[in-house]
C-alpha cells in the first residue's frame, strides 16, 4: 500500500495541501479538532474539484446533445438492420465515428474524479493508520484522528473491528450506524440522479443502445457504491455523498433550463414558457430566447412538442422570430383558425355500399338519402321534360336531344304544324 501511495504522491500531496488550507479556515471557526472543521474541509474539496470539472461537464452536455441529434439516424439503422444485430452495431459505431460522438461521455466526470478519490482515500487511510502523508504532519494527524462526525471517527470504516474503532475513541455501534446511513444516502442519490435522467430528459420514442447503457448504469452504479461503501472511511463517504448531491443539483438545473428535445422535460419546459409568454406578452430571459431561436431555426424538423408550442403562440396572435422574440401577427391567428376550421369541415366519408349504389344507379342513392325530406339541388344541369314518359329499354333514342337543339329552336316537345302552314 505504501508503494502504491508513493507512486501517486503527485496527487496525494496536492489533495492533502488543499484539505489543510480549508482546515485552517474552518478550524478558526469551529475548532481545530472538531469533526465540523475536518468534514467541511472535505466538502469544500469536493466543491472545488467539481468547479474545476465544469468545462468537462459542458463537454459532456454537448456530447449528450449530439447523441440526441443522431436519434433519427440511429432509429433508421435499427429499422434497416433489425434482423442483423452485428451489422446494426457496426453501422452504429460507424455513425459515432463520422460524427465524432462518444456514447461513453456520461462517464467522463466520474473518470476525471477518480484520481482525486484515490488520493483522498490514501490520505484518510494514512490518518487511520497513524502515518503522516503529504503535508499532513504529526500535529495535524493527531487532530484528524480526534475528529468525529456524528460520533464516527473520520478514518473509521464499517468493517473495522472493535479494537480498531476503540483505538480511535469511538464505539462500533456508532460507526456502523453512521456509515450505514451514509452508504444508503450515497446509493439513493446516485440512483435518483440516473433515474431522473432516464425518465425526464431522454427521448423515449427512440430505443437505442445509448439508452440501454444509461438504464444499466442506473442500477449498477448504486449497487457498486453500496458494496464498496462498507470499505470506505467516513471521510471518503462524506466525499462521495457530497459529489452525488452536487451532481443531482447540477443535473436538475440542466434539465429545467436546457432539456433534451422530445423529452418529458422539454414538454414541461415549453409549457412553462408558453404560460410566461401569455402572462407578459414577450419572451423573458436570454436562455428562453435562445430556446425559441433554436426552435425557429429547426423549421419543418421540429418535433411534436415544439410544434404544439408554435401553435400555442399562434393562437395567442404571436409569431416566433429568428432572434428568439415574439411579435404580434394576425396571419398566425388566421392560419391557426383556418387550419382548425378546415379540419372541422371535412366531409363525411360515404360507406362502401353507398358508393357502389351511386356508381350503378346515380339517382338511387340520392333518392334513398332524401327520403322524407325535400329534394336537394344538384350542381349538374339536368334538362328533364315534364311531359316526357320514360322510354322503354331497347328502343333507340332519337338522334337529337333537347341539349343538342339548334340555336333559336325551342327545347322540349314540338307542337305539330298546322296543315295550312305546310
Amino acid at each position: 500500500m505504501d508503494t502504491i501511495a508513493s507512486l501517486f504522491s503527485f496527487i496525494t500531496t496536492p489533495v492533502s495541501w488543499v484539505i489543510v488550507q480549508f482546515h485552517k479556515l474552518y478550524g478558526a471557526i469551529f475548532g481545530d479538532d472538531t469533526g465540523w472543521a475536518w468534514g467541511l474541509s472535505i466538502v469544500s474539496l469536493v466543491i472545488l474539484i467539481r468547479i474545476c470539472l465544469i468545462p468537462l461537464f459542458v463537454k459532456q452536455i454537448k456530447s449528450t446533445r449530439n447523441m440526441q441529434v443522431l436519434q433519427p439516424k440511429m432509429k433508421a439503422i435499427q429499422e434497416r438492420y433489425k434482423n442483423d444485430k452485428q451489422r446494426q452495431s457496426e453501422e452504429m459505431m460507424k455513425l459515432y465515428k463520422e460524427t465524432g460522438t462518444n456514447p461513453l461521455s456520461s462517464c467522463l466526470p466520474i473518470l476525471a474524479q477518480s484520481p482525486f478519490f484515490f488520493a483522498l482515500y490514501h490520505v484518510l487511510s494514512a490518518i487511520a493508520s497513524g502515518k503522516t502523508i503529504g503535508v499532513i504532519d504529526q500535529p495535524l494527524l493527531d487532530s484528524a484522528r480526534q475528529a468525529h462526525i456524528f460520533g464516527a471517527p473520520l478514518a473509521a470504516k464499517f468493517m473495522d473491528s472493535q479494537d480498531k474503532v476503540a483505538a480511535l475513541g469511538a464505539s462500533l455501534t456508532d460507526v456502523r450506524v453512521v456509515t450505514a446511513i451514509m452508504i444508503v444516502m450515497m446509493s439513493a442519490s446516485q440512483f435518483f440522479t440516473q433515474r431522473q435522467l432516464m425518465t425526464k430528459n431522454v427521448d423515449l420514442t427512440v430505443k437505442t443502445p445509448y439508452m440501454q447503457q444509461q438504464k444499466m448504469l442506473m442500477y449498477i452504479f448504486p449497487l457498486i457504491f453500496a458494496v464498496m461503501g462498507i470499505n470506505f472511511p467516513v471521510g471518503v463517504l462524506v466525499y462521495w455523498l457530497t459529489t452525488n448531491v452536487w451532481t443531482m443539483g447540477q443535473q436538475m438545473y440542466v434539465i429545467n433550463q436546457n432539456p433534451t428535445p422530445g423529452s418529458k422535460a422539454q414538454d414541461q419546459y415549453l409549457g412553462r414558457l408558453l404560460k410566461s409568454v401569455t402572462a407578459h406578452g414577450e419572451v423573458r430571459g436570454r436562455t428562453r430566447r435562445n430556446t425559441v431561436k433554436r426552435i425557429v431555426a429547426k423549421g419543418p424538423d421540429r418535433n411534436d412538442i415544439e410544434r404544439r408550442f408554435i401553435t400555442g403562440l399562434a393562437k395567442l396572435g404571436l409569431a416566433a422570430q429568428e432572434d428568439g422574440t415574439v411579435t404580434k401577427s394576425e396571419t398566425a391567428v388566421a392560419e391557426a383558425e383556418g387550419g382548425a376550421a378546415a379540419k372541422r369541415q371535412q366531409p363525411k366519408r360515404q360507406t362502401k355500399a353507398k358508393r357502389q349504389t351511386a356508381a350503378t344507379h346515380p339517382g338511387a342513392a340520392k333518392d334513398s338519402d332524401s327520403t322524407g325530406s325535400e329534394p336537394k339541388t344538384s350542381l349538374e344541369k339536368r334538362d328533364v321534360p315534364q311531359d316526357d314518359k320514360p322510354k322503354p329499354a331497347g328502343k333507340p333514342t332519337a338522334s337529337g336531344s333537347s341539349r343538342q337543339a339548334k340555336s333559336g329552336q325551342r327545347k322540349g316537345p314540338q307542337r305539330p304544324k298546322h296543315p295550312s302552314k305546310k
